[in-house]
C-alpha cells in the first residue's frame, strides 16, 4: 500500500465534491421528488457551497478540517442530509490525529468511523435504502483492497465502484428508513438520493487521490 493525502489533497477532494452535487443538482433533487422532499440536491449544493467557503484560510491539521466540514454541514444544510454528512465528516475528525496527511489505512479508519457515525445517528442497516447501502459496500471494499497491497488510488477506485453498485442496488428496494419509508411499496423502483450523492463522495476523492482531471 501506498500513497498519502495531504489537507491540501482533502480540500481539492471537498472542491471536487461540492462541484459534483452542484452539477447534479437537479438530477439529485429529481431522483428526492420522487419518494422524498425533493430537496436532496438543494440542500447539499447549499451545504457544499458553505463548507467551501469555510476552508480558506486552510485549516492546518486533518481533523481540524473534517471537523470543520461537519459543523459548516450540520448548520447549513435541511433536512436529513446534513446531520448525516455532518455526523459523517465529525467523526472522522475525531478518528484521525493531528497530522497534515493520511495514508491509506488512516483514511480508510476515518470514513469507517464516519459511516458508524451515520449508523449512530440515523439507525440504517443494509437493505434500508439509503446512503448507507453505497457506503458500506464501499468501505469493506476499500479494507480488503488496502489489505491486499493494493495502492491508496486503486483501493480508492474500487471502493468508489463497489459505492456504484450498492447506488444501483437501492432501485428495486423498499425504503425502510427517512421519509421515503412513508410510500412504502411504492418507494421500489427508484434510485435512492442519498446512497447517489454518497457514490459522488466517493468517486470524487477516488479521482482527487488519482489526480485525475
Amino acid at each position: 500500500m501506498a500513497g498519502l493525502l495531504d489537507v491540501g489533497d482533502l480540500i481539492a477532494w471537498l472542491h471536487r465534491f461540492r462541484d459534483a452535487v452542484t452539477e447534479n443538482r437537479a438530477y439529485l433533487t429529481e431522483l428526492d421528488s420522487a419518494i422524498g422532499d425533493a430537496d436532496h440536491g438543494t440542500n447539499m449544493a447549499r451545504g457544499m457551497d458553505a463548507v467551501v467557503a469555510k476552508l480558506d484560510p486552510a485549516p492546518a491539521t486533518v481533523a481540524d478540517l473534517f471537523k470543520k466540514v461537519g459543523m459548516a454541514l450540520v448548520t447549513s444544510v435541511g433536512g436529513a442530509s446534513g446531520p448525516l454528512y455532518g455526523t459523517f465528516f465529525l467523526r472522522m475528525g475525531a478518528a484521525v490525529g493531528s497530522d497534515t496527511e493520511v495514508d491509506g489505512q488512516e483514511l480508510a479508519g476515518a470514513l469507517r468511523a464516519g459511516l458508524d457515525g451515520i449508523v449512530a445517528r440515523g439507525k440504517a442497516e443494509a437493505g434500508d435504502k439509503t446512503m448507507y447501502d453505497a457506503l458500506q459496500p464501499a468501505m469493506d471494499t476499500l479494507d480488503w483492497a488496502l489489505d491486499g497491497d493494493a495502492s491508496l488510488a486503486v483501493a480508492l477506485r474500487q471502493a468508489a465502484g463497489a459505492a456504484a453498485k450498492g447506488r444501483d442496488a437501492t432501485i428495486p428496494l423498499v425504503a425502510r428508513k427517512g421519509r421515503a419509508s412513508y410510500l412504502g411499496e411504492r418507494s421500489a423502483g427508484h434510485l435512492d438520493p442519498g446512497a447517489t450523492s454518497a457514490t459522488m463522495l466517493m468517486q470524487t476523492l477516488a479521482d482527487q487521490a488519482a489526480g485525475e482531471d
